[in-house]
């Protein structure tokens, strides 16, 4: 090929940082940076990892966090593209169960990975470094590896498949690499390899940061009312292609609309921001529109044990800020809920309202999710208007789990099916962190599971289990190929962080197999200046038809978690952009537009 037909990826390592910064469980992954020229590399992700080992599921069903090191990619015989890595402990030291062996992975697309497993090289030692490539000539893949003594030896193998189907090793000798040539910073750099263009540049879409880079209107515009013309869209046109609809504030001051012609008109795009944070110590925010007005309810950080909710009210999105609170439940409203009011969520299920949140007796082991009525012709922001708050159930009746605690529960309706998804965490008869689980409901008895529950997603990346094994905090964005269910993972701290699983319209969503799972998370403490530990998202639609996303991040590396708002951006494939900052979404230099505008005669 042609130079000007490839790109070139780079994949590397970080070294290690502070704990809450960038810890061994972050650093020890894949990344990725791309060039055009193969001299100067951008680091993709935000020099965040792509590629995590998974973590290894125990007989007592606990988790082993697992991290990687050495990662080499390599294509494969039908154009794909394969990585060898050495698996460790989670901190990066020799991993117990990876002696004589190494990791593999398959990917179509270097963004998303299959991991297949541990290839087993036949032998006694660890290995410290390898590279495999595809052999022509005899059909087959050489694994080339260094163990532990130095010493230097090849596998070969016809299918990477059959783990446990590579030949004897034999001596061989040493393979070099390029070494760290500085191409990026603090990186313990591996190999470049050169791939067609047009896939450099879908990664460098997918991996990179999306930017507006040009806004169009109509050359010429008719219309005879200024409602028509305010009804007209600026188009903002972004790096990767996709494109977002934009409301023009114009300038008609010399416009006579009793007067048909042609008129020279100026105006400028226009988004609304919201400034971060619109709520301090306010923490997994739900908002949504109902009977005419918006509605904000999250748990609340200024108590110790969280022992309330307030909701607010207001006219406009942005109106919440500064709206009034009022007390809908606390500590003192029912006996049996006493502290750790957590995670509300507002979701019309059938033809009511419905608050769905978690809490607890008195104990932390307690916590369980509950649903919680809007009286028929209920004010929301009426305490008295709300009926008891009633415990989630399983079909037969029985408390939905027992041996642990249940939380974040959220609301699916979709092609005809109603959904929860909740996360759970067994603590008895060991911890085994907090997983995501999925069941059918009747939305007549909503809070009464028609299914067995069935688990979905585990903390198994680095990124999820930093610091504690958690999956928390589902909630969908359904379109019309898909459905993207958020997740938060992580400590609940700067390290918080958000995930992706996504199943496709139609399938079995009480399928495991019909989720799949972005290897990397979308939304972390590098995604946008000053907002760490971003998470536990909620997202509703404004009047402009704008899809946002209401999260909490704190805007200090200790601060309080706090509310913010972002558009979300839906990038070329449709899949959700949550990090685009103000600059990013609507280019201050770009927003000034012109058009003629027409006036018919009437």
């Amino acid at each position: 090929m042609k130079r000007t037909e490839t790109a070139f990826i780079l994949c590397y390592t970080r070294t290690a940082q502070e704990s809450e910064v960038y810890s061994e469980k972050l650093a020890y992954s894949m990344h990725l940076a791309y060039s055009e020229d193969g001299t100067s590399y951008t680091p993709l992700n935000d020099n965040s990892g792509v590629l995590f080992a998974k973590a290894v599921s125990n007989e007592n069903e606990t988790l082993t966090a697992k991290s990687l090191k050495n990662p080499y990619i390599f294509e494969l015989k039908d154009g794909n593209y394969g990585v060898i890595a050495q698996r460790t402990e989670a901190d990066g030291s020799k991993d117990q169960e990876s002696v004589g062996s190494v990791l593999l992975f398959r990917s179509s697309n270097l963004i998303h990975y299959e991991e297949l497993g541990q290839l087993n090289v036949k032998s006694d030692s660890y290995v410290e470094d390898a590279i495999c490539y595809y052999e022509q000539e005899r059909s087959v893949y050489v694994i080339h590896w260094r163990d532990e003594d130095g010493q230097y030896y090849k596998n070969t193998i016809d299918d990477l498949n059959l783990l446990d189907h590579a030949t004897p090793p034999v001596k061989a000798e040493a393979f070099q690499l390029q070494g760290n040539k500085g191409l990026v910073k603090d990186a313990n750099e591996r190999n470049v390899i050169e791939i067609p263009q047009k896939l450099g540049t879908t990664i460098k879409n997918k991996l990179g940061r999306i930017y507006n880079h040009s806004v169009h209107v109509p050359k010429v515009i008719e219309a005879a009312s200024l409602i028509e013309l305010e009804n007209i869209r600026a188009t903002a046109i972004y790096s990767d292609g996709s494109t977002a609809n934009k409301k023009v504030k114009w300038d008609t001051s010399a416009v006579d609309w009793e007067r048909a012609g042609s008129y020279e008109i100026k105006g400028e795009a226009y988004q609304q921001f919201y400034r971060f944070p619109i709520a301090s110590h306010r923490a997994d925010p739900c908002m949504m529109y109902f009977q005419g007005s918006y509605y904000f309810i999250a748990t609340d950080d200024t108590t110790a044990g969280n022992l309330r909710f307030f909701v607010r009210k207001a006219d406009t999105i942005d109106g919440i800020e500064h709206a009034e609170e009022h007390l809908i439940l606390d500590q003192n409203s029912y006996p049996e809920l006493k502290m750790f009011f957590w995670a509300p969520e507002f979701h019309i299920i059938g033809d009511d309202l419905y608050l769905l949140f978690a809490c607890s007796s008195g104990e932390f082991v307690d916590i369980r999710s509950q649903m919680m009525k809007l009286k028929p012709g209920g004010e929301p922001i009426k305490a008295e208007d709300w009926e008891k708050p009633i415990p989630v159930i399983k079909n037969d009746g029985s408390p939905l789990f027992t041996d642990g605690i249940t939380l974040d529960m959220t609301y699916v309706e979709v092609d005809g099916g109603h959904y929860v998804l909740w996360a759970q965490r067994q603590f008895k008869p060991v911890d085994t962190g907090s997983w995501l689980y999925i069941a059918t409901i009747d939305p007549i008895k909503p809070w009464q599971l028609t299914s067995d529950p069935v688990l979905i997603s585990k903390p198994e990346y680095g990124w999820a289990n930093n610091h504690t094994f958690v999956d928390e905090g589902p909630y969908a964005i359904i379109d019309q190929n898909y459905i993207y269910m958020t997740l938060s993972s992580a400590l609940v701290n700067a390290t918080y962080c958000v995930g992706m699983l996504r199943a496709a319209r139609g399938a079995n969503l009480l399928d495991p197999a019909s989720w799949i799972k972005w290897n990397y998370p979308l939304l972390t403490s590098r995604s946008v200046e000053g907002e760490f530990g971003p998470g536990h998202n909620s997202y509703i639609e404004d009047r402009e038809g704008n899809l946002l996303n209401v999260y909490h991040a704190r805007p200090g590396l200790n601060a309080p978690r706090s509310t913010g708002i972002r558009r979300v951006h839906f990038d070329i494939d449709g899949e959700p952009v949550l990090y685009l900052t103000e600059e990013e979404d609507l280019n201050p230099e770009l927003r000034s537009v012109a058009s003629t505008l027409v006036i018919p005669e009437r």
